[in-house]
């Protein structure tokens, strides 16, 4: 400012560099910050007629960040975080059950196409030749003309599923060698598994393993830690008082070997806290709200563990039973199968009419795929099973997969 009391603006070029290393470390106990720090400053001006270089060190200093009263996050960290990874690692198991579980679904529904092709096959043959006998009664006047139609129409008709069979087991043959990662050319051959493993499950155990191990029961536990934080940290804002404190070295010289050689003590505390005098019940509507929110969740957690609990149940019962269905399954469609084959010997001597024929035929083809849906019903709820529980009731063992060798 000069003698009229105007001021000039005076230019200034100063080059300004900066370089700091730390490391810090949580004290989970108090929920307090350890950190160890060292710093360099460099301050060079241009044109200046004093010295040109100016260098500010902190060779070492140790500070500590400790907050009174307030929520210990650190703590609770501990407590949410191993829950978290435990919920992962459990989706991901039952992930590779489900991946298991649609295998066999497309398996299945290879099986199936398979056999409908088989039996429209055999039932395209056996209407060829039922319709060449039937023109040779038709000929000897043992059957009437509009029997005679009726083979030629069976004929027809099982043609025209032969070719939709065809077509099916293409589209399901596809399915599986896309979800296999199979070569286009690859042709698979599916068999119907022959046996079925023997285990006995129980709801009670089966309960057990599920609310030990099942991805679910982690993810409650998660959420009601998190709505406990919700309220914990609610309360400790209400109080909260942070401490800073700090013990080290500084020195400040225009060389940098005089700015580490003359050094000079530094030690620091602090303590702030902040005490509103009038915030109209905003900190007490908070650890309301965080209480209210809780209260939700727990009530959500119990009809979500009612439920999980009546859905296994159903599981079990339906496995349980599912034995019973498939042994039934299996013995009529033994059944259905010799009644058809001593129908097709009676029909060629002219004991029974085309209708009946026609009858055992339609039963003996819907027996056998009764028989697969049941196989296929029984291996669906094995494995759905697994996935839930995440034990292997064969082999008496809980499934656990290697997971750290996925995601490294």
């Amino acid at each position: 400012m000069n003698e009229l009391g105007d001021y000039s603006f005076v230019r200034s070029h100063t080059l300004d560099a900066s370089m700091q290393l730390s490391v810090t470390q949580n004290i989970p106990l108090t929920g307090g910050t350890v950190r160890l720090t060292s710093s360099l400053d460099f301050l060079h001006q241009y044109g200046s007629n004093g010295p040109a270089n100016r260098f500010m060190t902190i060779p070492v200093a140790l500070s500590l960040s400790q907050p009174i009263f307030g929520v210990n996050t650190l703590k609770w960290r501990g407590r949410i975080e191993p829950v978290k990874y435990a919920e992962a690692k459990a989706e991901f198991m039952s992930a590779t059950e489900d991946v298991a579980l649609q295998t066999v679904n497309l398996y299945f529904n290879l099986i199936l196409s398979r056999e409908n092709l088989s039996i429209a096959e055999q039932n395209l043959e056996n209407a060829r030749k039922l319709y060449t006998v039937a023109q040779e009664k038709r000929k000897m006047g043992k059957i009437s003309n509009n029997d005679l139609l009726q083979m030629e129409l069976n004929v027809l008709d099982a043609d025209g599923e032969l070719t939709q069979c065809r077509s099916a087991l293409k589209a399901s043959m596809f399915s599986l060698r896309s979800h296999l990662g199979l070569d286009e050319d690859a042709e698979i051959v599916p068999v119907v598994p022959a046996a079925v493993p023997v285990a006995h499950i129980s709801y009670d155990h089966a309960l057990a393993q599920a609310l030990a191990n099942n991805k679910f029961a982690h993810n409650i536990r998660r959420r009601q830690l998190e709505a406990d934080y919700e309220v914990a940290k609610a309360k400790g804002d209400m109080r909260q008082i942070n401490l800073f404190a700090q013990i080290g070295y500084t020195g400040t010289d225009t060389s940098l070997g005089d700015a580490y050689s003359r050094l000079r003590g530094n030690q620091l505390v602090e303590v702030g806290f902040s005490i509103p005098l009038v915030d109209w019940g905003k900190r007490k509507g908070k650890v309301k709200v965080a209480e209210s929110n809780r209260r939700v969740t727990e009530s959500r957690l119990r009809q979500e563990s009612m439920d999980f609990n009546q859905e296994l149940y159903v599981l079990v019962e339906r496995f349980c039973n599912q034995r019973q269905q498939l042994d039934l399954a299996m013995r009529a469609n033994e059944i259905a199968r010799r009644r058809y084959d001593t129908n097709v010997q009676t029909y060629l001597i002219g004991a029974i009419s085309t209708l009946d024929l026609n009858d055992s035929q339609q039963r003996k083809d819907e027996s056998m795929r009764a028989y697969i849906n049941e196989l296929y019903l029984f291996w669906n709820y094995w494995y759905q099973i697994r996935s839930v529980t995440l034990y292997d009731y064969q082999s008496q063992t809980l499934i656990d997969n290697d997971v750290a060798r996925y995601i490294q």
